[in-house]
């Protein structure tokens, strides 16, 4: 049965397509939003995993369009925001899910590996941002969720992601305290080691999977699902008092004293 915490908004989901079959945080948090009543925007780079995830929502009786965009540009971005208003006439919600990971220390890391990780995972966020924040503006406010990770918070030796996730981090804070005036909430939610296409595609190994599991107080496995589910309470009129958090959704796993 459909929901109605996000009936009659327009959600643009950025990242929501797939590496591989199946369900990560974009997709996931595309299809939830629309079983909640949103018209969404799906943007991705690759437009088969775009429409992909667009069928999924048609499926279910949703409404959802693909847009193809390299969201590290603010032009491509701009044009993203204004399908979206002159298809659905609005814009009430953003969901900035792009990321892509950075391994190693300072010192094993070259300048193009460092400024491609920033690019992707902290510019495409302010460019997104810059795009939608206007009509947000306009229509009396909205909702921006941004992704970050729970590296953000406890490094573990992949520097050039840990930086670009606090980066985030910081970003929505400030975007937070600039927009509150203006009805715009700002916050981000911290995944923990969720499983996802891009993870398993990869290749993973069981063995690793189950140490991941287990890093977890709660011994539970985390899924593209969970991070949805903790977006659309970030997009939705239940969190009106709710801007600049970090949510982390991660079992727990930053309470405990060591990376594992």
């Amino acid at each position: 049965m459909a929901g109605t915490r996000l009936r009659d908004k327009v959600a643009i989901v950025s990242g929501a397509g797939s590496r591989a079959a199946g369900i990560g945080n974009g997709r996931a948090t595309a299809i939830l939003f629309a079983r909640e009543g949103a018209k969404v925007v799906v943007v991705d780079r690759d437009l088969d995993a775009a429409s992909e995830t667009v069928a999924h929502i048609r499926e279910e009786g949703g409404t959802a369009i693909a847009e193809v965009a390299d969201v590290t540009s603010y032009a491509e971005c701009l044009a993203a925001v204004q399908r979206a208003v002159s298809e659905y006439g609005s814009l009430d919600i953003l969901h900035n899910n792009v990321g892509i990971e950075g391994a190693g220390t300072l010192l094993q890391t070259d300048e193009d590996d460092w400024d491609r990780v920033w690019a992707v995972n902290t510019k495409s966020m302010m460019t997104m941002s810059k795009a939608a924040l206007p009509p947000m503006i306009a229509s009396g406010g909205g909702a921006i969720v941004n992704i970050s990770s729970i590296s953000a918070l406890r490094p573990r030796g992949l520097t050039p992601y840990t930086v670009s996730k606090g980066a985030v981090i910081a970003l929505t804070r400030a975007l937070a305290i600039d927009h509150a005036a203006a009805g715009v909430r700002v916050n981000c939610i911290a995944p923990g080691p969720m499983y996802t296409p891009m993870v398993f595609a990869d290749g993973m190994d069981d063995e690793t999977r189950d140490r991941r599991r287990r890093a977890s107080p709660l011994g539970i496995e985390g899924t593209g699902w969970d991070i949805a589910h903790a977006a659309v309470y970030l997009a939705s009129d239940e969190a009106r008092y709710v801007t600049g958090v970090v949510l982390s959704v991660d079992g727990g796993i930053t309470l405990t004293s060591a990376a594992r």
